[in-house]
């Protein structure tokens, strides 16, 4: 007996295929620019750290790449995360069946897309000479602060949730191993860069990048499986 309408075991029927049955060329679009838009962050954010003023990506938080006279492009970064996760958000809600971990999921990580941009309006407290950490001098750096721990926090409740969530999506089922391994090295990320700010601030920088590595990989896989989707049989 098929489920009733409107149970979280209904899958999307209006999700990829066009009417000739083939799927939506939209899907294609905003998979292949998810994609791209991964690669072009990372790409911001080596080209940033070899410029002045240097921050280190050891000690430094990325966020202090928004701040000198190169800062516009961190700022554009910030916004092109912003877009990529909205890209992965219409990759998500095109395949697959709806169920309420990729509600939920989704709407989390629409959640942490805003927050990625917010930080573009509250620049963060640089630290000065010889100090390491996260202490706000100022209300927008505290601002900043808050929204980008909410927006890592965020991120991940929505990759754990999604990833379970792909378990169901046969379109995906070849992905979530990893998925799952990305999702692992963020959380692993966020869990040491708590710690470091606790007891080892000097390498607090490393430890942020290595949860970013995990949520971009992971954006990335996703948006392989909205490529793959749509490839011709």
């Amino acid at each position: 007996m098929a489920p009733p309408r409107g149970s979280l075991l209904t899958h999307d029927t209006t999700a990829a295929p066009t009417q000739s049955g083939r799927p939506s060329p939209f899907l294609r679009v905003a998979a292949w620019a998810g994609m791209a838009l991964v690669g072009a962050y990372v790409v911001i954010d080596v080209v940033l750290q070899l410029l002045p003023p240097h921050y280190s990506p050891i000690a430094d938080a990325e966020s202090n790449l928004a701040v000198g006279p190169f800062g516009w492009l961190m700022n554009l970064n910030f916004l092109g995360r912003a877009a990529m996760t909205f890209c992965v958000l219409i990759v998500v809600a095109r395949i697959g069946p709806v169920l309420a971990t990729r509600r939920i999921g989704s709407a989390f990580l629409g959640l942490a897309g805003l927050c990625s941009a917010a930080l573009v309006f509250f620049p963060t407290d640089v630290n000065g000479p010889g100090e390491f950490g996260i202490a706000p001098t100022t209300l927008v750096g505290t601002v900043h602060v808050a929204f980008a721990t909410t927006g890592f926090m965020l991120a991940l409740a929505a990759m754990a949730l999604l990833t379970h969530w792909m378990r169901r999506a046969p379109e995906m089922l070849g992905l979530r191993r990893p998925a799952t391994v990305f999702l692992v090295l963020a959380v692993v990320g966020l869990v040491s860069l708590t710690i470091s700010i606790a007891v080892a601030p000097a390498v607090l920088g490393a430890t942020e990048r290595i949860c970013l590595l995990g949520i971009l990989g992971w954006a990335f896989v996703v948006c392989i499986g909205g490529v793959a989707t749509t490839q011709e049989k």
